[in-house]
């Protein structure tokens, strides 16, 4: 199987009244049927902020280019075997790059369509409700460091 490296940039959109957005994995995605934070890979010549704001609006039809967006952490890294949209199966090996999104409307204000090779379903939760969830290996991670879980 091949391995691909990537760096890869994940977004925790909160609204304006405080709710987190999760999504749940499809079974082609890195880990299938957790509940994990959009995001995904940076393509060559983008900035990881280019990154982020292309990725939020492929995976959930939101606009964040006006968002206010600041760094989390940068010091985690995964591996996960992913069906690409192709139906090649690989390793991916992963780098992340997580982002705090802050939006101007409230989570019953959104309109998210998610991208139907990645997500399923989707849900504006409560900080006190990830622990929950079935929640991806990097979220329980990230979410465990900052002290949310």
């Amino acid at each position: 199987m091949r391995i691909v490296e990537r760096d890869i940039v994940g977004a925790h959109i909160y609204s304006k009244d405080g709710k987190l957005l999760l999504a749940r994995a499809t079974a082609q995605a890195v880990y299938p049927g957790t509940w994990k934070i959009p995001g995904g890979g940076v393509d060559e010549g983008e900035t990881k902020e280019q990154a982020l704001v292309r990725e939020i609006a492929e995976e959930t039809a939101i606009d964040a280019s006006q968002a206010h967006i600041e760094l989390v952490d940068d010091d985690m890294t995964g591996e996960g075997e992913k069906t690409l949209q192709d139906g090649e199966k690989i390793i991916a090996k992963m780098k992340f790059y997580t982002y705090k999104v802050v939006l101007d409307k409230n989570a019953a204000d959104m309109h998210v369509v998610l991208e139907p090779h990645e997500f399923v379903e989707y849900q504006w939760v409560e900080l006190a409700e990830l622990k929950n969830l079935q929640l991806s290996p990097p979220s329980v991670e990230l979410f465990t460091k900052l002290g949310f879980i």
